[in-house]
């Protein structure tokens, strides 16, 4: 095990060296005392990377911290996850000095014998090993969820037995989710989980905590027909939730939380993603509600979907940009297909809506679409928050979308659970050169780092959804979506080699955990702009308010 002095003073360097680079770099962008978004851009190679260190930073403190009560296991899993954390800060800082404005005196410190030899401790080989025998037995840490243990074992049971015998069958051939997998989700409450018990859920009994268990779970066994399925609801409902009339609420909720209606969500553009200010899909204002008009992509489970939360223009102004936007809630039939075109006649106004699935080299089930609106009518009641919600629908939607994020951290570890699970399987059952592929160091090696990236991931995303059951951690939930996202590659990438040639192959479901693990960074919001627009932003405005920038 590593020393508690070792830990320590990599904590202590590691702390003090953070702070002071956020702290030049919020006083080098800042203007008039607020942070300037173009001046950040001048840099942003550099901003970005300051968000996966203090994303990194965050997370080796929870898990630190989570560890200490625990197996000699997690305690070595925290210790290596500090210790490589931090050695990716020093390589950051001592690349780009001058950007970072680091004065050489400095940096030497952060590279004194005692730091080095500490880093050296912590990044030992025993360390790994001790990490990658345990792995083998299939320990993979404690998931620390005792009071949630009854919702663990049976959303796994239903991945096992329900979801995965289909995954690779629908994901081949790009069907639809299997009916039987959404009416077991239904029977098992799974889509009220984001829901108050006064609204027919189950939020206040498991908090944001059960469903992130519920997805990871979900996610474990498939991504595309059933680890995203609860996620278009959670949206929905936190923006009814943060600003919908209790009229709505007390109508759509119960609906939604029995699985009497299925969301999804039209936000993106095709001409601007991660830019809503700039979207240019309209709501028209007619006698008794509005007609929407445009096109909106990317839409997932648009098909099937009977409801759709609609990000559109209602304000004619320009100059008000994301201000100018309000969520409608449009209804629709259901389709299973690959297109679909509805017409309708209501109040006196006749519209269509058509719908186009996007081909996708992963994610595979729910079918993302591009959704065309023509004079849709939506009625007056169905304009989220009433008049009252009107230019209101960006802070809506952002309400919903920080529920995603985290939940799409939970995605990415179950995912990475099912990578890391087939690879260690595998490197024990296949031989290369006359022994199995585990006995060679450098296996071992990438299972245990692995295993110790999905932990720390699983057990930091816990920590975010505790804060947002105390209304807090959005800047968290960005962060960790960011990290888990991007790392779910490494993972599935290395399982993916393990497998070797027939990590390759489709007769092997690893594959699929890597074209999957590739849309985490995409969706939810795009990593840079996450990382730019979000977490760096915030984290240079906390340096500013706390007011001791000199």
């Amino acid at each position: 095990m590593a020393t508690v002095e070792s830990i320590n003073k990599i904590k202590q360097a590691y702390n003090e060296q953070l702070k002071k680079v956020i702290d030049r770099l919020a006083k080098k962008v800042q203007d008039n005392g607020d942070i300037s978004v173009q001046k950040m851009d001048e840099n942003q190679y550099v901003h970005y990377n300051l968000a996966f260190c203090v994303a990194e930073k965050y997370i080796a403190d929870h898990f630190l911290k989570y560890s200490e009560n625990k197996s000699n296991l997690e305690k070595n899993m925290a210790a290596i996850f500090l210790g490589e954390s931090f050695q990716h800060l020093r390589s950051e800082l001592s690349s780009r000095m001058n950007e970072y404005e680091i004065p050489p005196e400095e940096l030497n410190e952060l590279f004194s014998s005692d730091l080095n030899h500490a880093v050296q401790e912590l990044l030992s080989k025993d360390l790994y090993d001790h990490v990658a025998e345990e792995v083998s037995k299939g320990n993979y840490g404690s998931l620390d969820t005792d009071d949630y243990q009854d919702i663990r074992d049976s959303y796994r049971k239903i991945a096992e037995e329900v979801v995965y015998p289909h995954a690779e069958r629908v994901h081949r051939h790009d069907e639809f989710v299997p009916e039987e997998i959404i009416q077991v989700l239904i029977e098992n409450g799974a889509f009220g989980l984001s829901i108050p018990e006064q609204y027919g859920g189950f939020l206040d009994s498991f908090g944001n905590i059960g469903m992130m268990i519920v997805t990871e779970e979900l996610s474990r066994g498939s991504l595309g027909i059933a680890g995203s399925l609860i996620t278009r609801p959670e949206i929905l409902s936190k923006a009814l939730l943060k600003g919908g009339t209790e009229e709505q609420k007390q109508k759509w909720l119960p609906l939604i939380a029995s699985g009497e209606r299925m969301v999804a969500i039209a936000v993106t553009e095709p001409n601007f993603g991660s830019d809503v200010a700039g979207m240019k899909v309209a709501a028209d204002k007619v006698n008794g509600g509005w007609v929407i008009n445009g096109v909106k992509t990317w839409c997932t489970f648009a098909g099937y979907a009977d409801t759709l939360l609609v990000l559109a223009r209602t304000e004619k102004d320009p100059n008000l940009k994301h201000k100018g936007l309000s969520i409608l809630l449009a209804e629709k039939p259901r389709s299973k297909d690959h297109k679909f075109h509805f017409t309708k006649e209501e109040n006196g106004i006749k519209g269509t809506i058509t719908g186009s699935a996007i081909p996708t080299i992963g994610y595979r089930g729910m079918h993302s679409y591009e959704v065309s609106f023509e004079n849709w009518f939506v009625p007056d009641e169905n304009l989220v928050g009433g008049e009252a919600g009107r230019g209101k629908g960006f802070y809506l939607q952002m309400a919903g979308f920080a529920g995603g994020r985290v939940q799409t951290a939970a995605r990415a570890t179950g995912v990475m659970q099912a990578a890391l699970e087939a690879a260690n399987r595998y490197s024990q059952e296949r031989k290369v050169f006359g022994k199995e592929i585990y006995q060679y160091q450098l296996t071992r090696w990438k299972l245990a780092r692995m295993a110790i990236i999905t932990q720390a991931s699983r057990q930091y995303s816990y920590e975010v959804a505790r804060m947002m059951d105390q209304g807090k951690g959005n800047m968290e939930a960005t962060l960790v979506k960011f990290y888990a996202s991007k790392l779910a590659e490494w993972v599935t990438r290395e399982a993916m080699q393990i497998h070797g040639g027939m990590g390759y192959a489709e007769e092997y479901p690893v594959s699929r955990y890597f074209v999957d693990a590739r849309v985490f960074s995409i969706f939810e919001g795009a990593e840079e702009v996450m990382a730019l627009r979000v977490c760096a932003r915030d984290i240079l405005n906390q340096a500013v308010s706390s007011g001791v920038l000199t």
